[in-house]
């Protein structure tokens, strides 16, 4: 979500070892700015968007829960529309899905009953 703020936080788990992918935004400023081209969190612009359901895990060790949190805050704060945007943290749920035998199923049906609800399928 907020890629470039991550790979220029050098004390994250994940980030040194992605510089050799990536580039080290750090010590490049070509590779600064080809990182916020694309950056989800540097992209939001005050325009219409679709509904969104924008999920995270607390115990996500590739995605931290912050940047999920922050892209919604300033897509609210800036996109033009009324459309829904919801964002669920998973307090129990690392980077792929909820836990447990049920857990995916709970999550597949969190996601469609949003689809229904965001489109004003009613039945």
């Amino acid at each position: 979500m907020d890629v470039l703020n991550t790979m220029l936080d050098a004390t994250l788990p994940l980030t040194q070892p992605e510089w050799g992918e990536w580039g080290n935004p750090l010590i490049s400023k070509e590779i600064f700015e080809f990182i916020q081209s694309y950056s989800p969190y540097d992209n939001i612009q005050a325009k219409e968007y679709p509904p969104m359901l924008v999920t995270g895990g607390l115990n996500d060790p590739r995605v931290s829960y912050w940047e999920p949190a922050k892209w919604t805050a300033k897509m609210r704060a800036t996109k033009t529309d009324n459309n829904l945007l919801v964002m669920r943290i998973n307090m129990g749920a690392g980077h792929f899905s909820n836990t447990g035998r049920y857990g995916r199923l709970k999550d597949y049906a969190e996601e469609y009953a949003f689809t229904l609800i965001a489109h004003g399928i009613e039945q």
